[in-house]
């Protein structure tokens, strides 16, 4: 069973919380055109086939290098980008058949923070404005009303309410994240997909958005769908985390399981790249060449065969499933075989501790 089969779906299944997303099979290709009448002569597969579930209340982390295809994920789960095939339901309704009277009512449960938070405002619109726009598209609030609502939510995120007749300008990075955030808050979603929230932050700024997104989800029970590269940030807020490379899901389990006993290649080499904090701490790392291919012309067989350390004649041709290697450990990998451990040989290393 590979990915877009429902494997990971089954797996979730079993969890006491019930699933309030789950993605099946989605893929977002875009196509490639060339020559002087612009046909299509080949496809960019930035997501192919991923099966994601989301429980109500919980944070799914999803990480990978820049290019993997996290983000262009997230819109598509939210259909800011329309996907090119699969599915996306949401409280047991397929997002993708909404007409736009449907997505407009469902966006009130599924908001966005996004990366930058500084384009992501109107650097022409007041905070106030800005965060009281939710209310203004669904007709929710108006007036004297409206302003004490932004003003509460305004509050809950650490920016004075008195603040409403600034423009985004006279914040700083943090602040601004913070105003993005009481926005998606706005209309209670039971959803936030965050797009890498806090890259752009400087570490001390981390921090406190990263505890807020926590605060706020135990109050109002948001499910989050959270982005990031970064795999220390990802370990603190997530319950399950999902490993993406080159459009597909590489590995997932939950958060203690994968940062005790990462499986697949990928996921060893994104942990060996985290820094240690203690100077005197000496380690190799993890030897892994090269850049992620292009989406447009992914390699035959397993996807990172190609800077794979420890790779197989059968790593290049056949492509390896997403399967349970136990607990509910899925790994898409040929040497990791189901109850084995370790389940394939160890990696090479450099030479030089670091």
């Amino acid at each position: 069973m590979g990915p877009g089969d429902g494997t990971m779906s089954g797996t979730m299944s079993g969890m006491t919380t019930p699933n309030l997303l789950e993605v099946t099979g989605l893929r977002k290709h875009y196509p490639i055109r060339g020559g002087f009448f612009g046909r299509v002569t080949g496809q960019v597969r930035a997501v192919d086939g991923v099966d994601l579930t989301l429980a109500a209340g919980r944070t799914l982390g999803l990480v990978g290098e820049s290019g993997s295809g996290k983000t262009t994920l997230g819109r598509c789960v939210l259909r800011l980008i329309e996907p090119t095939a699969g599915s996306v339901s949401f409280e047991g309704q397929d997002v993708l058949k909404f007409n736009a009277r449907a997505l407009r009512a469902a966006r009130r449960q599924m908001q966005i923070v996004f990366q930058d938070p500084y384009s992501s405002l109107n650097p022409r619109m007041t905070v106030g404005s800005i965060v009281g726009e939710p209310f203004a598209i669904h007709r929710l609030a108006r007036g004297q009303q409206r302003k004490d609502q932004v003003a509460e939510l305004l509050g809950r995120v650490g920016i004075e309410p008195a603040a409403m007749k600034k423009y985004p300008h006279e914040f700083s990075g943090g602040q601004r994240q913070r105003i993005g955030i009481a926005r998606a808050l706005a209309l209670k979603p039971k959803m936030i997909v965050a797009d890498e929230p806090v890259s752009a932050l400087d570490v001390s700024i981390q921090a406190q958005i990263l505890n807020l997104l926590v605060d706020l989800q135990k109050q109002f029970q948001m499910a989050y769908l959270f982005i990031a590269h970064d795999l220390r940030i990802v370990e603190h807020i997530s319950d399950t985390v999902a490993v993406m490379y080159l459009g597909r899901i590489v590995e997932y389990a939950t958060t203690a399981a994968l940062f005790s006993g990462p499986v697949h290649p990928y996921t060893r080499a994104l942990m060996d790249a985290i820094p240690v904090i203690d100077p005197a701490t000496r380690r190799t790392r993890v030897i892994v060449p090269g850049d992620i291919p292009s989406p447009a012309a992914p390699p035959p067989g397993c996807r990172f065969h190609p800077r794979c350390p420890v790779a197989v004649d059968m790593c290049r041709t056949i492509e390896p499933p997403l399967i349970d290697i136990g607990g509910g450990h899925l790994a898409a990998c040929h040497l990791a075989t189901p109850g084995a451990s370790p389940p394939y040989p160890e990696f090479p290393r450099n030479s030089a501790p670091v």
